[in-house]
């Protein structure tokens, strides 16, 4: 289970959805969009936080792990999710009080590609110094012991495994955007329908690809999929249209012919003129009687 808020998202404007996605399908497991402040939210307890708890709430007692950027990981979420049989692995943000005083030191006597490691209330903090002037703290509650990479990096295995199940959301929203259903509308509860169809689009191939074992790209299963929900709205069209047209014809006892006045541009019609008998349209009739302007002549 995956869930994210980075700010350099491709997308800066419109409503925000919270996600939590399967790492290896990319299967949406629960999301809700954000509408402002939650009644419901303490507040003492931060947004993050508050998210990550209701969307983890039909999955928890179950042993999972959930990977999360900066923006909700913190010591308070990693312990009650411990509590609720369910570790956590993210990156942790440089001004949070419960982090030693060396995240927040912009210089410091660290090596480039070592680490530092700390353990305290079931959870592990590794401090990993990708770059020069940089470095990535991450919290675990799920590795006891974390290993050195015998690579040139040497990278630690809490950054690992970061690095290889972060990406569940930001997927999912890179396919919502290339094959959208979005059209062009100020009506915000609109906008959130477009955007749970796009969501739903995206689940509905991943289960067609799971049950059947067919490889289907999405752009073909996505006009599969809308050729096969019109067609109960094209065949109640049709047979809208048959009926009309039988009520039409059962009212005028002749059929659909060219009007043979001449004062119309060719149309068609059901009508014969009282007088010569002839097909007129009702452009060349007079409003009471069916009288072609030639007879009232």
């Amino acid at each position: 289970m995956n869930t994210s808020d980075a700010p350099g998202k491709p997308r800066k404007f419109g409503i925000k959805f919270w996600l939590a996605t399967d790492v290896e399908t990319k299967y949406i497991v629960n999301g809700f969009p954000y509408l402002g402040k939650n009644e419901t939210r303490a507040t003492s307890q931060p947004l993050g936080e508050f998210v990550v708890l209701k969307l983890i709430e039909p999955y928890s007692m179950k042993g999972r792990t959930i990977t999360t950027d900066n923006f909700f990981t913190s010591l308070s979420l990693a312990c009650k999710l411990l509590a609720k049989r369910t570790t956590l692995v993210g990156t942790i943000r440089g001004n949070k009080r419960e982090l030693p005083k060396i995240c927040k030191m912009k210089k410091d006597t660290m090596a480039r590609f070592s680490s530092l490691l700390y353990r305290s209330n079931e959870v592990t903090l590794t401090i990993y110094k990708s770059k020069p002037k940089k470095k990535v703290s991450i919290l675990s509650s799920k590795h006891k012991t974390v290993k050195i990479g015998n690579s040139a990096k040497s990278l630690p295995e809490t950054v690992k495994f970061y690095n290889k199940t972060k990406f569940g959301v930001d997927i999912a929203d890179q396919m919502a955007k290339k094959y959208s259903v979005k059209s062009g509308s100020r009506r915000w509860p609109l906008q959130v329908f477009f955007n749970i169809l796009d969501l739903a689009g995206i689940n509905a191939w991943i289960l067609y690809k799971e049950t059947t074992g067919e490889q289907i790209s999405r752009k073909d299963f996505m006009f599969q999929l809308a050729d096969e929900l019109a067609v109960d709205n094209v065949k109640s069209r049709i047979e809208l249209r048959a009926a009309e047209f039988q009520s039409t014809s059962k009212n005028s006892p002749y059929s659909r012919k060219w009007c043979q006045i001449g004062y119309c541009n060719n149309n068609k019609s059901t009508t014969i003129c009282n007088l010569c008998k002839k097909y007129v349209c009702g452009k060349c009739t007079q409003k009471k009687l069916y009288v072609c302007k030639k007879c009232d002549e």
